[in-house]
């Protein structure tokens, strides 16, 4: 859908939010897989999550660079002689170990390798291996996305063995942009039935291991010491080094390193963190820590050198010294702009509400952890509660706005006021239908001063919403709503977010977005309040959230570089459909594209290479000229009722295979409701790997979420309460 530009002059959102701004090129050396007896599978599973052929090899002599469209194998037997001294320019070089034939793995091997990857036998192994490998390659940055947010927490686990909070993971994750993972709080059982007194690198390894399966979110990985209220000892700073390097080279995301340490450590921690971020860590439990000193700001300096968030937490004695650490927070912002990001808090009950003040990495408790990890530890509900009294989240009216059939379909109510419920939010949500003009149009209800945001289901072109809106054209002087990239390519509006200033990030929560960890009682009206209308100091953000959706799906069992200048085809009936496929596979940077039963708008068609079916002979070549033969990725936005069609073309193209038939292609069906025959079932049959709407709309539910109240509601939370868990 092209956007008519002479209905008003969009703002474009510029903060982070462009379609590739996760997804890099990252590592281009040759990958090489060091396995152990009997599991060589491994190797074709890297190779199937990175979409490249695998081979396997008897050394590491004679791989060059020019071997980097191959993932190799060596065996972990004929690695040892070859590994010290490889080609570090031309390969990365992954330690692969199944914990369930023992533990530990080959000590030296671990050292040695660049990157060590534990895994089991089970269904959650594909995952966990393509955000490893995602990861540790430099193919997305969680930081940056992270940073960009107004607001972010971690929960910091205090199990001693992490496996009692897996089956609680969703919900306590829920509200969480981290997970940290207090190394120095496990408890390794020994054969006599004590414990160690510090936890072997393997059990600490397998327990990386099994909190990644379960989790989406970034681990923070901590070795608190005995000085700081942790149980890691102080006597040997080397010991920390061991612990941080190799959670480096499990592809942590975080690793938290006390600025205590030597410098020397610190430095070296830093130089080889491969895509790992430093956060520095100081804490004090004296009392007698003074944020207007001059050790406190030396304490800061120190801290900047070899990190990427600063992080200072005190304890204090009086109420006003948390307005010491507001001055101190704005002084060092004024004094070191180009200083990394800074995490300042008090801890006891006296220092609560510097949890409130704090933005960056706010450590929080559930009520389900076992202890809490510092003294006055709060909650997100109880946050939210304090923001909220404060007058910094008043309560605003947030709706799903759908057409008829749309509410028949998703039961959305539901969900929302169970996450809602669970991050302690006091907003109004309401399912509303919408009409094309008079008091029920999509204008009325944002034109509210209460209005805190919607989403739109189905999407509606940006065109539609701006055709005669007086309300739309006048926002912001004239001007009209801020529009992302997305927006702007697509064409089509599934979001609109509230912006309480033009200073506001660009879809991020408002600062005016309620918290709370209390329901209200009042009910909606059946029309929109419009008696005051939608403040004149506020703006909208038009925004689409459904392209990453299916981006966060087409890239949850593969890396981003598997589609990185691979074929596709795209069947639609008409462009508003294709649009937001049609983007992310943009932002995955897919070569030449294939469309079936649709025009590609001329912003879209400009950003890639397309070419329309137009005839059988279009078709058949491309099923023989593709990349490896035909194309890498189908996907299909057709309705239910061309099931049959869908099922037809999944058959021509799973057939076609070419020179790298190991290499596993992908189907994803948008449609939803129900069909005759059912083209995912045809795709498994014909080698692809299927994917659905269910996965798309979990994907962009948890995005929209994001969008309209700037907290992060996991992937497996959104399936569990929809009713169909992942476990």
């Amino acid at each position: 859908m092209d956007m008519d530009s002479r209905a008003v002059t969009p703002i474009m959102a510029d903060n982070g939010r462009t379609s590739d701004n996760r997804l890099r090129r990252g590592d281009t050396r040759t990958p090489v897989i060091v396995y152990g007896p009997g599991q060589e599978m491994i190797v074709s599973t890297f190779a199937d999550v990175l979409g490249k052929p695998c081979q396997l090899a008897d050394s590491f002599q004679g791989i060059v660079a020019k071997e980097q469209g191959l993932v190799l194998g060596i065996p972990a037997e004929s690695a040892r002689t070859g590994v010290a001294g490889r080609d570090k320019n031309a390969t990365v070089v992954i330690h692969s170990h199944n914990v369930g034939l023992g533990m530990p793995p080959d000590t030296y091997l671990s050292e040695q390798c660049d990157y060590e990857f534990l895994y089991t036998d089970t269904l959650l192994c594909r995952q966990d291996l393509a955000r490893f490998i995602s990861f540790t390659l430099g193919q997305v940055n969680h930081h940056e996305t992270l940073m960009n947010k107004p607001r972010t927490f971690f929960i910091s686990t205090t199990f001693p063995d992490v496996r009692a909070a897996l089956p609680n993971i969703e919900v306590l994750t829920v509200g969480c942009d981290a997970v940290e993972l207090r190394v120095d709080l496990l408890k390794e059982p020994l054969g006599d039935g004590t414990f160690a007194r510090i936890p072997s690198l393997s059990y600490v390894g397998e327990q990386v291991m099994l909190l990644r399966q379960r989790t989406e979110l970034p681990i923070i990985y901590t070795t608190r010491c005995t000085q700081e209220n942790g149980r890691f000892p102080m006597d040997n700073p080397n010991l920390f080094y061991e612990y941080l390097y190799r959670a480096i080279q499990w592809g942590v995301e975080y690793i938290d390193v006390e600025v205590w340490l030597p410098e020397e450590i610190r430095r070296k921690l830093f130089e080889n963190r491969g895509n790992s971020h430093i956060m520095s860590a100081f804490h004090d439990f004296t009392g007698n820590f003074k944020w207007p000193s001059a050790y406190a700001q030396s304490i800061f300096v120190e801290s900047c050198k070899y990190a990427h968030i600063v992080k200072m937490i005190a304890i204090i004695n009086d109420h006003n010294e948390n307005f010491e650490l507001e001055y101190f927070r704005t002084k060092i912002r004024a004094e070191y702009p180009s200083a990394p990001p800074f995490s300042g808090l008090n801890m006891g009950e006296t220092g609560q509400i510097s949890r409130t003040f704090n933005k960056v990495f706010t450590p929080i408790t559930h009520p389900l952890l076992p202890i809490i990890a510092a003294p006055g530890q709060m909650s997100a509900a109880e946050i939210n509660a304090a923001l909220a009294s404060l007058g910094q989240l008043p309560k605003s009216s947030i709706y799903g706005i759908i057409t008829s059939p749309s509410r028949i379909q998703v039961p959305h109510a539901p969900f929302y006021e169970k996450c809602f419920n669970e991050l302690g939010l006091p907003h109004h949500f309401a399912v509303v239908e919408r009409q094309t003009k008079g008091p029920l149009s999509i204008e009325a209800w944002c034109n509210q001063r209460s209005f805190g945001g919607a989403y739109l289901s189905p999407p509606v072109s940006f065109t539609s919403l701006m055709h005669h809106s007086t309300f739309f054209s006048k926002l912001d002087n004239g001007t009209g709503p801020v529009l992302t990239e997305a927006v702007h390519m697509i064409g089509m509006v599934d979001t609109i977010v509230v912006q309480s200033s033009p200073a506001s990030s660009p879809g991020s929560a408002p600062s005016s977005t309620p918290s709370s960890p209390h329901r209200r009682s009042e009910s909606f009206s059946p029309t929109p309040n419009n008696t005051y209308g939608f403040p004149t100091s506020a703006s909208l953000l038009f925004d689409n959230a459904s392209w990453r959706g299916i981006l966060r799906t087409l890239t949850r069992d593969l890396a981003p570089s598997a589609y990185f200048g691979r074929t596709a085809v795209v069947l639609a009936s008409h462009a508003d459909d294709a649009a937001s496929a049609m983007y992310a596979l943009k932002a995955l940077r897919a070569g030449k594209v294939y469309t079936v039963g649709f025009k590609t708008p001329p912003a879209l068609a400009r950003s890639f290479e397309v070419e329309p079916f137009n005839s059988l002979e279009s078709l058949q070549k491309a099923r023989t000229m593709g990349d490896d033969g035909g194309p890498f990725v189908l996907v299909s936005a057709l309705g239910p009722e061309k099931a049959s069609l869908v099922g037809m073309l999944v058959r021509l193209f799973g057939g076609a295979r070419g020179s790298s038939s190991q290499i596993r292609k992908v189907f994803l069906d948008l449609a939803d409701g129900p069909r005759k025959g059912d083209p995912a079932t045809i795709a498994e049959q014909c080698g692809f790997a299927a994917y659905g709407v269910a996965d798309t709309t979990a994907f962009t539910t948890a995005e929209t979420v994001r969008l309209l109240v700037g907290q992060n509601v996991p992937y497996s939370f959104v399936r569990l309460t929809s009713g169909k868990g992942m476990f």
